[in-house]
């Protein structure tokens, strides 16, 4: 029996002994259709630091660069405190990109107050910090450099993320869950929330925007705490109805640095190393579930869905090499979600499978939509989003207001019959303020697929096309 219909067998034994015996499953909510069933895999590539507009500003049809690619508006700029210019968004025809610095503090300024004009002061603030200990860096004598956080980049650098959106569905509103770096951002992928617990009780959490445990502990870093993740996440539901999951960690050294700057001494980074970008290691329900295992090297990722054992949900994270984490080359990130992507493609699971290509932060790269303002922590600024399916809406723009909670959600709803990570109902009360999941603001990813369609076929990509 696969994880679905034990779920519903688990959530139809637990409604009934809470009173529930005349319903087997309880109404998926948000009008989602029954029918998001057929969807048996649920896969998240998580990438990383990149903004809407640094990779789809020029799209056709999307939320773009205002006065660009037939978008409404007067081309904006950005103040450049070095040569008293105001840079506009500019094409980079390059591979490899700087970024800007991407904390907290760092979004408030990107912001400004609604602006959204601070991208090229924050990152000279940022390359101020390296080239003031390495003045030889070649980038450190071009003044142009740090501007490069206002370029974007189109089909002729990215010709397979572009493919994928015309051939299924590009979400153009779809932003950070906290405005933030990477660590925040993990931890609400796997759990709706970000936040400090200074007990093993996960009512003593509260909510960390920026420091959940910084810097975390690693085993380069031996003599730091190691972080205390007491509340839950959303492997305690997978667990408690039988769902099967597995986190797939890529070998290698961690993309971000442990304070959302952008220069740092490398980390090594494997499935049995927590830290930045593999959090479920420090989460209480994971160790007390006895789930350690289902965090994997990434080469089990290959061999689980060629040999047809992909489970229900799948993260996949990568390393920093194959992140596009600035200065990893973009072409080698492409090169990479493309393989993952062609195995999921080439096995049997791809006729029910919904695989999520998302980047975890904006990177200090440009985005000219404001975000909106949604509890204490979120969201933060617009980056790329990719659902590639069978059942996709083919050539599709998404145009709801989504942030990576709503990954959550779709789980939720195709495995859980709807059950939240909600502290009243969920069996684990934690301190949380609220349930992520069920914010008004928050679209459905179900609209983005019609799940009575003629299958889409598979969509075989090269690894590396030319790259202009």
């Amino acid at each position: 029996m696969n994880g679905a219909g034990v779920a519903a067998i688990g959530l139809a034994i637990a409604f009934a002994a809470a009173g529930h015996a005349g319903s087997a499953v309880r109404p998926l909510p948000d009008g989602t259709p029954a029918g998001i069933g057929v969807i048996k895999h649920v896969v998240i590539i998580m990438q990383e630091n990149r903004s809407f507009d640094s990779y789809f500003g020029t799209y056709p049809g999307a939320d773009g660069i205002p006065g660009l690619a037939g978008n409404p508006g007067v081309v904006p700029c950005s103040p450049d405190p070095k040569t008293g210019k105001c840079i506009q968004p500019t094409h980079l025809s390059t591979d490899k990109d700087g970024g800007g610095p991407h904390s907290n503090a760092a979004g408030h300024a990107d912001i400004d107050g609604g602006k959204m004009d601070g991208f090229v002061t924050q990152a000279r603030h940022g390359w101020s910090k390296k080239c003031a200990t390495q003045p030889d860096l070649s980038t450190c004598s071009s003044a142009a450099f740090p501007a490069r956080v206002m370029g974007y980049h189109n089909a002729d650098e990215i010709p397979n993320y572009w493919t994928y959106a015309r051939d299924f569905v590009l979400q153009d509103h779809m932003f950070q869950s906290d405005l933030s770096w990477s660590l925040p951002e993990h931890l609400f992928m796997v759990s709706g929330w970000s936040a400090r617990c200074p007990r093993l009780d996960p009512m003593s959490c509260v909510p960390a925007v920026h420091n959940p445990k910084a810097p975390p502990y690693t085993p380069t870093n031996p003599g730091a705490t190691k972080p205390n993740y007491a509340w839950t996440d959303i492997t305690y539901l997978l667990h408690k109805y039988h769902v099967s999951w597995r986190y797939y960690v890529e070998r290698g050294y961690e993309p971000d640095c442990a304070d959302g700057q952008m220069f740092c001494a490398p980390v090594p980074q494997n499935s049995h190393t927590p830290g930045i970008w593999n959090p479920l290691p420090y989460f209480q329900t994971v160790k007390q579930d006895k789930q350690l295992s289902d965090v994997a090297p990434l080469h089990n990722f290959f061999l689980d869905a060629k040999n047809g054992t992909l489970p229900a949900v799948s993260w996949v994270t990568p390393a920093q090499a194959n992140s596009e984490h600035p200065p990893a080359l973009v072409s080698k990130g492409q090169a990479y979600v493309t393989g993952v992507i062609n195995t999921i493609m080439e096995s049997s699971a791809w006729d029910s499978t919904a695989i999520f290509l998302c980047w975890d932060d904006y990177g200090g790269f440009y985005d000219h939509v404001v975000p909106p303002t949604v509890d204490g922590q979120g969201y933060g600024l617009r980056v790329p989003a990719l659902v590639i399916s069978p059942y996709a809406k083919q050539g599709y723009i998404d145009h709801q207001v989504l942030s990576q909670d709503a990954y959550l959600k779709f789980i939720e709803d195709d495995f859980l019959g709807g059950q939240r990570l909600d502290p009243s109902t969920d069996g684990r009360p934690d301190s949380r303020p609220n349930v992520r999941e069920n914010q008004p603001i928050l679209g459905n990813l179900a609209n983005d697929f019609d799940f009575t369609q003629t299958p889409l076929p598979p969509d075989i990509l090269p690894l590396y096309p030319p790259f202009s």
